[in-house]
């Protein structure tokens, strides 16, 4: 069996609510999704959710090849682009690629992706995530209901811009979520919007008022030192990783003792998760993957690690044209029985639908404020 080539779907996701978050939001609340679909000479394909950057660039390293070497095919990829470097979007089309790999390998076994990867239950424990910084309490409040009503007992709050609201909105979310335990666990995600002394007086305020299970990427990513030295100072964990990409970035922090909850982003793929948790594994540090959303095949390998604490759950429906073998109850994430990842495409559907979206539009949520770190108060200000 020999890979020949590749496509790309391009579909779209309508969250049914503003997204974003302290870097901006998407007012529309419909963004873009790319599926790259692998294909081979037997004419079964492999289909994964993320990124399609740099794919010509990456695809020498899988033409030709054999699909079911997804490790050896992982690391070719990198390989490939060594010189230049795999970060930023390039990773995101590594993880693509990745799992499409993963899912074709699955689908060949006859096995869905949690059984082939080794795990026994299909269950992924999970938490409600509203990427909720554009939404008001009114709403907000709506969400986090919906999320109670299957199950969820932990929430995530993206803030860090204002602390007497993020105070507010947390009590809103523990409020939501009482209905399902007496002691919800509720996060803040700060999006690397602060210095490490701002972290250190805004988390010490919350903490004055309530318990924050973790606080999320407070610094900038590469920050082991300042990680390491906010954790030693608050009661919460501290979670970051999402956004490094490669295992070699987790090193410093790792070996710093910086992390408190290793996270990897979804869209980075199945490889790179399974390498980053065994890695955290051997630190006995708990690993949570998040974006489930961009790439829901990382929850399969979720089920397949040791190390799991929880993953990240922003929306239980599915992009225009796409269905995925999942159901959300009980407080997670239940995966179904189909061979392979789960993805199913509706070409057809999505090539006669002309809705489009994106994430790169000009107010965020992925372009940093030019004063984020910088300001002298905590309520919201001109960047």
């Amino acid at each position: 069996m020999k890979i020949t080539g590749y496509r790309v779907v391009r579909t779209f996701l309508d969250w049914e609510r503003p997204v974003g978050d302290a870097n901006g939001f998407v007012a529309s609340g419909v963004t873009d999704v790319a599926i790259v679909v692998l294909e081979t000479d037997a004419g079964v394909e492999g289909l994964g959710m993320g990124s399609d950057h740099d794919l010509a660039r990456l695809f020498p390293a899988l033409d030709g090849q054999d699909p079911r070497a997804v490790t050896s095919l992982y690391d070719a990829m990198l390989a490939t682009v060594f010189k230049s470097g795999h970060g930023g979007a390039t990773f995101g089309g590594i993880g693509a690629f990745d799992t499409a790999l993963w899912d074709l390998k699955a689908k060949l076994a006859g096995e869905p992706l949690w059984r082939l990867l080794g795990a026994r239950d299909r269950y992924v424990p999970g938490y409600a995530s509203g990427l909720d910084i554009a939404l008001d309490d009114a709403s907000l409040r709506a969400f986090y209901d919906r999320m109670a009503e299957r199950g969820f007992t932990s929430g995530k709050l993206k803030g860090g811009r204002s602390l007497s609201a993020d105070l507010r909105r947390l009590e809103i979310i523990t409020d939501a979520l009482r209905v399902n335990t007496d002691c919800p666990a509720v996060m803040l995600d700060a999006n690397e919007s602060w210095n490490l002394k701002q972290a250190v007086r805004y988390v010490s305020a919350i903490e004055d008022r309530m318990d924050l299970t973790w606080i999320e990427e407070p610094l900038r990513r590469w920050d082991a030192d300042g990680h390491r030295r906010l954790s030693h100072h608050v009661r919460a964990a501290v979670a970051t990783g999402e956004n490094l990409t490669g295992l070699e970035q987790f090193r410093p922090l790792l070996d710093a003792g910086a992390v408190d909850v290793a996270q990897t982003g979804a869209v980075w793929g199945i490889t790179h998760f399974m390498r980053v948790a065994m890695a955290a594994h051997s630190r006995d540090v708990p690993i949570s993957p998040v974006g489930l959303t961009s790439n829901h095949a990382v929850a399969a390998a979720a089920t397949a690690v040791p190390n799991h604490l929880i993953a990240e759950v922003q929306h239980v429906g599915s992009p225009f044209g796409v269905t995925l073998d999942q159901e959300f109850q009980d407080g997670g994430i239940v995966l179904g029985d189909e061979p392979g990842a789960g993805i199913v495409l509706d070409e057809d559907a999505i090539t006669h639908e002309r809705s489009s979206a994106t994430w790169l539009i000009p107010e965020g949520p992925h372009v940093r404020p030019t004063r984020a770190g910088l300001r002298m108060i905590t309520e919201p200000g001109p960047d």
